[in-house]
């Protein structure tokens, strides 16, 4: 069986996308119609901007979306999934590609949700680090002693987890983590604490965007980053996509389960190949 795979933030680069745009007509409408849908030239910025414009929350979130999802699009029949997933940002991907969202409704959905991010991280100022080497369990258990805001946000393969929230509160729980025997643990370069409580504003505005949207049933289960498990019904996907924003990302236990159900071969959509990095080492 075969399971396709979407990215997330942080798998963008300048030139994403170019070869796409050049390869079909149907992919350069799709681009096209992206345009005009977010009303700038994300493409100017996707295909030769600088490093500084492509971190922009706003411009990060389309860009990945759009390379995942027209990947997937211009497949047209070849591409006949037995299951989808998609790492944070890349579950509305996994939802255009499996037909549960439309590409207007889902770009629509992905640029809200990436200026509700923004408008939260300003609210509270917030940042992640990635925890290498530790046992998840010992990490939970150290951000729960934090008398603060500080989570597991992205269980994202065995030894790699992701802690997010405060800044003052994670840089406490990385000097533990050091202490507890954790090989690194390093703040990342993102623009706020996301899958934690700080994201609580962005989940309210996005959650009216999600309620107002048609969602249709997809042909196939999409597996959802809040408890890793398979879904066709479509109440249940909008539920868990709104919940995703305070969530953690349980990356590991997604693979582990689409692998359990019979998944054979994992094809990453999208820039990068950061997913089947991490798919290699959940699996071995």
């Amino acid at each position: 069986m075969k399971a396709y795979v979407f990215p997330g933030q942080g798998a963008q680069f300048v030139g994403m996308g170019q070869d796409l745009y050049n390869s079909s007509n149907e992919a350069k409408n799709y681009f096209d119609k992206a345009n005009d849908i977010l009303g700038f030239g994300i493409t100017d910025i996707m295909f030769a901007g600088s490093d500084e414009d492509l971190k922009q929350t706003k411009v990060t979130q389309p860009a990945v979306f759009l390379h995942s999802v027209i990947s997937a699009l211009v497949m047209g029949t070849d591409f006949r999934p037995d299951m989808v997933a998609g790492h944070s940002l890349g579950e509305f991907s996994a939802l255009v590609a499996s037909g549960a969202l439309s590409f207007e409704d889902g770009l629509r959905l992905v640029s809200a949700r990436a200026f509700a991010m923004q408008k939260a991280c300003e609210i509270n100022p917030s940042t992640m680090a990635a925890v290498l080497g530790l046992d998840d369990n010992k990490v939970e258990e150290i951000c729960s002693q934090i008398d603060g805001v500080v989570v597991a946000a992205n269980y994202n393969c065995p030894g790699q987890l992701v802690i997010s929230g405060k800044k003052d509160d994670v840089a406490k729980a990385c000097e533990l983590m050091k202490e507890a025997g954790a090989k690194r643990a390093l703040p990342l370069q993102v623009g706020g604490g996301f899958h934690s409580p700080c994201m609580q504003p962005a989940k309210e505005e996005l959650e009216k965007a999600i309620r107002a949207t048609v969602f249709s049933k997809p042909v196939c289960p999409v597996y959802q980053n809040v408890d890793g498990k398979p879904y066709t019904d479509v109440e249940n996907i909008k539920n868990n996509l709104i919940a995703q924003l305070t969530s953690p990302v349980r990356w590991t236990q997604t693979v582990r389960n689409m692998a359990a159900d019979g998944a054979t071969e994992f094809v990453e959509l999208g820039p990068g190949t950061v997913l089947q990095g991490l798919i290699k080492k959940i699996l071995g």
